[in-house]
């Protein structure tokens, strides 16, 4: 069951069926290390911790800018609502996501604290088990055409439910060892009408094979997109 709790310009959304500690320090690596809960760390604009809750595992995440202006302001955003906040925005379109079917995290809980006109923001997700993300797969082996298939019914799940994965790439696609295809990474991505944009999301997930062809020499070919986008259009 969802509950927020509101105080002191913090505002944190979580679901109580999946996290029973003491949610605001659940959001503090130091909280988790303490515990030994602490099961492995990913590096990117920050870390991000993965740490075993009593239900399944958890990626705490900290929202940090990118760029040249990141290097400024690392990690404060201009604050207009809290439904617009980086990280209750992105734990809302998961549970969406979710309830569409999409194969993707499961939001557990979300903070934002005001800092007068600014907030900061941390998400805690499912880490997905026993998954590796495309790259790192095509680079081992080829794809299978049931495995392009499952990718292509995962998007395309995605877009009926009318959301825009604003950067769908080959890092952003996992496949676990049952085979499943998971979609990650919803920061900055939204709900959207219509259908013009669903090409731009294709165009872009083609441009990203095409990128790790060209840079890592992937097991990827021409043909292999084909097998995709037919399973798209006919899911």
């Amino acid at each position: 069951m969802l509950k927020t709790i509101e105080h002191n310009k913090l505002r944190i959304v979580f679901d109580d069926s999946l996290i029973h500690d003491d949610v605001e320090a659940c959001f503090d690596a130091q909280y988790w290390k303490t515990h030994n809960k602490i099961i492995g760390s990913a590096e990117g604009r920050g870390t991000t911790w993965f740490v075993q809750l009593d239900k399944i595992e958890g990626a705490l995440r900290h929202y940090r800018r990118g760029g040249l202006f990141g290097k400024i302001v690392s990690d404060h955003y201009i604050f207009t609502s809290w439904s617009k906040t980086r990280s209750l925005a992105e734990f809302s379109l998961l549970q969406t996501l979710n309830k569409a079917g999409v194969n993707v995290p499961k939001p557990i809980a979300a903070i934002a604290k005001k800092r007068n006109f600014c907030y900061q923001a941390d998400l805690l997700s499912e880490k997905i088990p026993n998954a590796q993300d495309l790259v790192s797969i095509l680079l081992q082996r080829a794809l299978t055409p049931d495995e392009y298939s499952a990718i292509a019914e995962q998007i395309k799940k995605m877009h009926q439910a009318q959301v825009n994965h604003t950067d769908l790439n080959i890092h952003n696609i996992l496949l676990d060892t049952q085979g499943k295809v998971w979609l990650i990474d919803f920061d900055k991505c939204y709900q959207q009408s219509g259908e013009g944009w669903k090409e731009s999301n294709i165009q872009r997930l083609l441009r990203s094979f095409n990128k790790e062809l060209n840079k890592r020499q992937i097991k990827w070919q021409q043909s292999d997109w084909q097998l995709l986008i037919s399973a798209y259009h006919s899911a």
